[in-house]
């Protein structure tokens, strides 16, 4: 019996969705993989016809094919438009998912997430975090216990990064910035979505003895410290007509004893005033140990007092180029290419690097010498140093290739 024109339609749309959750769900799946892997889209004809047959089929293992399920003709019509729009919206999405999805997955790429909104503080234009400390922070194994001192330095300095990092390249930093500024022998840090950090920590093993460069000794002299100074920093010592250049290893301003800070009212304050150790000195007199050759250890340590001239480093046009790359959204990474990547033995031409990573290969360190801005004949070898330049998941995908 034929039913009024409203209850024909609902009951299509009834039939249509029973009969096309599966033909959908193939649907999704084929414009997916296919996508996925070859980069080609199915064509929507095709996928329509192939849901209506596995529609029909589907329908007749549910008996849906009955003559007194099926005796309306707009039911049937009805029915079949909502097999279509099924399919062609399950294969949309499934073409749209095979182009988002990475062609290479990896642990490290799980771990690329990034910072919660709501803890990023805007600073101008750009994005910061302030990483908290939480808990204690614990010794590390096989090493000796931090002092109380280090601990609280860990946990109550201002630590501040930028917000658009992910969390492992965060963690990363945040490791070698508590290294280099508290000299930690070793150190693991575990940071959450909220920018919380757990930390692991070794104390300092030696004093100056590991920043010396090889064939290099450490001299310390009393000198008038330049305001600024800082450790790594490449200064001229001046003995009468003697000079001899170095690297700055320690630093340390200091007011003697008899000179004293004065308040506000004129009066003397018996506080001395406080001494300055590297990374920045504060200025006036001090000593400074700078890292010389060792012929010429002797000579200094044969003078009284010298005179230091800080070494001026130029400008330096580089450090805009990688703004301004930055800001166009690029990063700099260095890549070893490792025995067993996939891309060892091959060209950059064969390898198409910019078509199919969408990077750049700036240079080539070698230990015969420097390859720069290598052409495509270039063979990439075992224990080659890739300066690459592209977006952060280009050059992960790279890099994976690579190693």
């Amino acid at each position: 019996m034929t039913q009024p024109l409203p209850v024909e339609i609902l009951l299509g749309i009834y039939l249509g969705v029973l009969t096309g959750m599966f033909p959908a769900l193939v649907s999704w799946g084929l414009g997916f993989i296919f996508k996925y892997v070859t980069g080609v889209s199915i064509p929507a004809l095709g996928v329509v016809v192939l849901a209506l047959a596995l529609a029909g089929i589907n329908g007749g293992l549910l008996a849906l094919n009955d003559p007194a399920v099926i005796q309306s003709g707009s039911r049937v019509i009805v029915a079949l438009i909502v097999v279509m729009m099924l399919a062609m919206y399950a294969h949309s999405k499934g073409d749209e998912m095979g182009a988002s999805v990475p062609k290479r997955l990896s642990l490290r790429k799980l771990r690329d997430r990034t910072l919660s909104s709501d803890v990023v503080e805007l600073i101008g234009s750009r994005g910061e975090v302030r990483i908290e400390v939480i808990g204690d922070v614990v010794d590390m194994e096989g090493y000796p216990p931090l002092s109380e001192e280090t601990r609280s330095d860990i946990r109550n300095g201002d630590w501040r990064l930028p917000a658009d990092l992910p969390i492992s390249e965060l963690e990363t930093r945040f490791e070698e910035r508590l290294r280099t500024e508290l000299d930690l022998a070793d150190i693991s840090v575990n940071i959450d979505d909220h920018g919380r950090a757990s930390v692991i920590a070794a104390p300092p093993l030696s004093g100056i003895s590991k920043r010396i460069p090889a064939r290099k000794r450490a001299v310390s002299v009393e000198t008038l410290v330049p305001t600024g100074l800082a450790r790594g920093d490449e200064v001229t010592v001046m003995m009468g007509e003697t000079e001899l250049a170095g690297t700055v290893i320690a630093a340390k301003s200091s007011v003697k004893n008899e000179e004293m800070a004065k308040t506000d009212g004129g009066t003397i304050d018996p506080t001395p005033l406080p001494t300055t150790t590297a990374p920045t000195a504060t200025g006036g007199d001090g000593r400074i140990t700078v890292a010389v050759d060792r012929s010429k250890a002797r000579a200094l340590l044969e003078s009284v007092r010298a005179k230091v001239m800080v070494t001026s480093r130029g400008t330096r046009r580089e450090f805009e180029l990688i703004s301004l790359l930055r800001r166009a959204g690029k990063r700099f990474r260095t890549i070893s290419v490792k025995p067993r990547g996939e891309l060892t033995g091959q060209t950059i031409g064969q390898l198409s690097v910019r078509e199919a990573y969408g990077v750049a290969i700036l240079a080539i360190k070698r230990p015969d010498g420097w390859l720069v801005a290598p052409r495509g004949e270039a063979e990439l070898q075992v224990g080659d140093e890739l300066f690459v330049v592209g977006k952060r998941d280009a050059l992960d995908a790279f890099e994976e290739g690579v190693t």
